[in-house]
Formats: structure tokens, C-alpha cells, sequence
């Protein structure tokens, strides 16, 4: 069972939500907190009673430097437990590696940040624990450890019901790449929008009647497909494969989409494209995309949404999108309902 980490290492603070409905409490990490290879490690965490159907959006942030310069696989999971210590639902799961402690790429020359979400919604009446947790392997060393970075090593919550809420998820793909639902570019194919033509079935979400606005986000984990790489083992894939040291240029953005009621497009809210170089060292990659607040037009003649994020391989190797893996969520988006 999960519990949580000693009153001592932990600082318990509202903040001003940035959007979601209703105030928002963080639970920080006080002191450092070691990672060690092959194990799940609780870093901070937040004990809630709920009513059943109540919805949470959970927000984890995991950032940690390395005790040594070899690279190490780094992931952020965000999970919530039910009073007997089961794992309820899936988590949200964003992955890179950590490329050491001399790394200079960085915002903070050796800091890496990774940033997760998840929509709890309670299956019954009950408590539960959500937790951010770290995780590191590596197969240069069994000997080293990833540091749990205090004040910059959180999770977040809604304090209240975020009540018709949607969560998306892309389909299984596993960490070998062999699933025939695993979705690549730059291998015969230059575009996906994840959760709409990746083989997820389109989902048409209806914002509430009272809302006035829609929150929505959401977090992808790519991964470069280098020669000889365990995690692409497609056959199509290989005639693209490039050298490691190649790296990988993509463009993505978020669009949430309103529909009109003939199910096509009536108002597309987009973020800016972004560009993103993925470093064959790094391997797996987190995108984050917010569209904090998107005004619902009654000119539109419905309140029904689809979201997806386009992703477009510009240069550089194939670039496979992570999926489900077990209960592992690596890419998931969240649409939120906004009142007032």
C-alpha cells in the first residue's frame, strides 16, 4: 500500500489553479529523494476521499539529476491507489532518459524535468491515494541512483469535482515497437493525429451544458527509432533506420475541435507548432500541449468536441508514438469543463 512520504520532506500549499475548475493543492517534495534502478519509488503524494464518479485531474512533476554520466532510462508516473493499495484505472506516464549528470542540454546543466497527468475518477465511494513516482533502468550501471530534485518535485490537484471530464488515450503500443497499433512517421508515413486516426476510436466529447469554457491538455512520449535500437522492431521501419547520433526533428500541436451538427468542423482552437529535436540519446521524448481555456461558440449549433495533436516527422529518424503499455498511459489528453 501506498502511504504517504513523512510530514517532514513534504510542503502542503493551495495554489491558484491555472484552469482547472475550482482551486488547486500542491504537495511538494521537501527533501532530496533518492531513485534506484528497477524500483517504482513514491515521491510525493495526496490521500482524498471521493464520492463515487468524483473526477480529480492529477498532475505529477518529477525532475532529478544523476549520480553518474551514463545514460539512464527516466520515467514519471502519476497513479492513484484505492484504500487496499490496488492501482485503480490506468497512470499517466511520460519517459526520457536522463543523459547524466554532466549533461549541459538542459535548462539546468544535469536537471531533468518530466511532467505527467492523470483524470482519477473514483469507481466507488471511498479513499484514495494519488503519487507521483520515479522509476530508472539503465544497462550501463546498477550501481547508480537518480536524485528526486525538493521544491521542484511536486504533484498537483484539483480540490474539486471536475465533473464531466474526458480522458483520452492512444492504443497499445508496446516499449518493443511490434504492436500492429503502434503508430510511426518518417517511415513511409509524415503524419499521425494521435487519438484520431491512430487507430483510437474518435471520441465526440460534449462539454457541459452550463459550462462556458473547455479546458484541454495533453502529454505525448515519442520515441527514436536509431539502427539497431531495441524499441522499433517493425520491418517497415527499418529501411529509414539511421545511425544513433542522427536525432529527430518533428512538428506537433494540439487542436480541440468544436463540431456543427453535421459532426464537422466548426471552430478549431489549435496551439502554436511547435518544433521538437529529439537527441537519439534522450530516445523517448515528453511533449506537453495546454489550451488553458477555449471559449464554447453557441453559433456552432453543438457543445460536441474532438481532440487530437498532429505530428508531422520533418527530418532526422523515424519517430515511433508511444502508447498504452500495460497500464501504462505514455500519451493521454485531458478536456475539462470550465463554469463561469
Amino acid at each position: 500500500m501506498a502511504t504517504a512520504v513523512a510530514a517532514g520532506l513534504l510542503s502542503v500549499w493551495p495554489v491558484v489553479a491555472q484552469a482547472d475548475q475550482g482551486s488547486v493543492t500542491r504537495v511538494t517534495l521537501g527533501s532530496a529523494r533518492n531513485v534506484n534502478p528497477g524500483v517504482m519509488t513514491l515521491l510525493v503524494s495526496r490521500t482524498v476521499t471521493l464520492a463515487a464518479g468524483e473526477s480529480r485531474h492529477v498532475t505529477g512533476r518529477f525532475e532529478a539529476t544523476s549520480s553518474m554520466t551514463s545514460i539512464a532510462a527516466m520515467n514519471d508516473h502519476v497513479r492513484c491507489l484505492d484504500s487496499g493499495g490496488a492501482q485503480v484505472g490506468v497512470q499517466g506516464v511520460t519517459s526520457r532518459n536522463h543523459e547524466g549528470s554532466d549533461t549541459t542540454s538542459y535548462a539546468i546543466d544535469g536537471h531533468l524535468p518530466l511532467y505527467a497527468d492523470l483524470l482519477f475518477t473514483a469507481p466507488a465511494a471511498g479513499t484514495y491515494t494519488c503519487g507521483v513516482y520515479g522509476y530508472t533502468a539503465s544497462s550501463a550501471s546498477s550501481s547508480y541512483h537518480l536524485t528526486a530534485v525538493p521544491g521542484s518535485t511536486w504533484l498537483e490537484m484539483s480540490d474539486t469535482d471536475q465533473a464531466g471530464s474526458r480522458w483520452w488515450q492512444n492504443p497499445v503500443c508496446n516499449s518493443t515497437g511490434t504492436s500492429t497499433t503502434c503508430s510511426y512517421i518518417g517511415a513511409g508515413t509524415s503524419t499521425v493525429h494521435v487519438f484520431y486516426n491512430d487507430g483510437t476510436p474518435v471520441y465526440k466529447w460534449a462539454a457541459d451544458p452550463g459550462a462556458t469554457a473547455v479546458q484541454a491538455l495533453a502529454n505525448m512520449t515519442v520515441t527514436t527509432c536509431y539502427l539497431n535500437t531495441a524499441s522499433c522492431q517493425r520491418p517497415s521501419v527499418a529501411p529509414y533506420q539511421k545511425a544513433r547520433g542522427t536525432n529527430a526533428v518533428i512538428d506537433a500541436r494540439l487542436e480541440l475541435i468544436q463540431l456543427d451538427p453535421t459532426a464537422h468542423t466548426c471552430r478549431n482552437t489549435a496551439t502554436a507548432t511547435t518544433r521538437h529535436t529529439i537527441r537519439d540519446d534522450a530516445h523517448h521524448y515528453a511533449a506537453y500541449f495546454s489550451l488553458p481555456r477555449v471559449t464554447i461558440d453557441p453559433t456552432c449549433g453543438t457543445r460536441t468536441f474532438i481532440m487530437r495533436i498532429v505530428v508531422t516527422h520533418v527530418s532526422g529518424q523515424p519517430v515511433k508514438i508511444d502508447g498504452l503499455q500495460s497500464t501504462n498511459a505514455l500519451s493521454h489528453g485531458i478536456a475539462m469543463n470550465l463554469f463561469g
